[in-house]
């Protein structure tokens, strides 16, 4: 088993190794680009009748249905490195988890948007404008809470032995691959229901139900480790955390933006409350005198001394003296 852990963690190193990478980012900046233009030009074709029907029948015509389009891919970015922060830091996984619910509250601001033919006018777009507004205020106020929940954190760690440390992450890193293969399997199952069937799976919904019980996993993982209560509720507070996000995920608007708001806040606190337990010095048990100690008489406190000597032998002295 250990040799298992140990290839696994292998493999998961690089594979963070490389998605971290200055290649990587560059590769994935160019994609972002690609799509966004390629999209904007599809649905262009689509409206001026240039594609094959099998084209035609998928393809919307709205043109920000290409911003819908690119805002998920980055989304679907940031999934990918929930899976590779897991095995840094759950506090910062968990932040991540909030990144994204803050960018689907801004797709779907965008998303209000594709309801509507263009050219867009003011009395198309007038009963969107509160919708919009809500989602967005909201994602601002989850930006801002984000920044002081991220200075908040100390990153302790839950075990004092290297080597228990060391197999607590080995196994988040077997979980994190498990969630990398959870992921791909959802989003093609997706891909395949959208394209097959003409069904609308929610993506993003699947996914954060399958972080509930990762997280859930975790904490019964960390218990192996350190079941001392505050790390115990630390962890399991992340896991409502994250089903307040997947609820923030199906719910309309503006219900979206007041649930991610307040699982953004109940992040905050429970961080805050977490260092405040875990920088609390120990209490020290006082054991009780027993009744016979207490009963028994006490010996009379010694007279005070200066430099080493009663004062009472020090006046006995200074009258011997003066006889003299």
């Amino acid at each position: 088993m250990n040799r298992l852990f140990a290839a696994i963690s292998r493999l998961f190193d690089r594979m963070d190794a490389a998605w971290e990478s200055q290649r990587a980012r560059h590769i994935v900046a160019d994609t972002l680009i690609v799509s966004f233009v390629g999209a904007l030009v599809m649905i262009e074709a689509q409206r001026r009748s240039l594609l094959p029907p099998a084209l035609a029948t998928i393809l919307p015509t709205n043109h920000f249905y290409a911003v819908d389009f690119t805002l998920q891919l980055v989304q679907i970015i940031g999934l990918v490195g929930i899976i590779f922060g897991l095995a840094r830091s759950v506090a910062n996984t968990v932040g991540k988890q909030l990144e994204i619910l803050s960018l689907i509250l801004l797709r779907g601001a965008f998303r209000e948007l594709t309801a509507f033919d263009e050219p867009m006018t003011w009395a198309k777009a007038r009963p969107a404008i509160l919708p919009i507004m809500a989602l967005a205020t909201g994602a601002l106020v989850m930006f801002v809470i984000l920044r002081f929940y991220y200075r908040a954190q100390r990153h302790q760690a839950i075990a004092d032995d290297f080597q228990n440390l060391a197999g607590f992450v080995a196994t988040k890193k077997v979980v994190a691959l498990g969630l990398l293969l959870a992921f791909i399997s959802i989003g093609i199952y997706t891909l395949q229901q959208y394209l097959v069937a003409g069904r609308t799976i929610s993506f993003f919904g699947d996914c954060y139900t399958v972080l509930i019980f990762s997280d859930v996993l975790l904490v019964f993982v960390s218990m192996h480790y350190s079941s001392t209560y505050h790390v115990v509720f630390r962890n399991t507070g992340f896991a409502i955390a994250t089903v307040l996000i997947r609820v923030a995920v199906i719910a309309p608007a503006p219900f979206n933006a007041l649930v991610g708001i307040g699982s953004t806040l109940f992040a905050l606190g429970l961080t805050v409350a977490y260092n405040t337990f875990a920088s609390a010095p120990p209490v020290a048990a006082v054991a009780p005198v027993p009744a016979a100690l207490a009963a028994m008489p006490h010996p009379a406190a010694p007279a005070p001394t200066l430099n080493g000597v009663r004062e009472h032998d020090r006046e006995h002295s200074e009258v011997v003296g003066s006889r003299r």
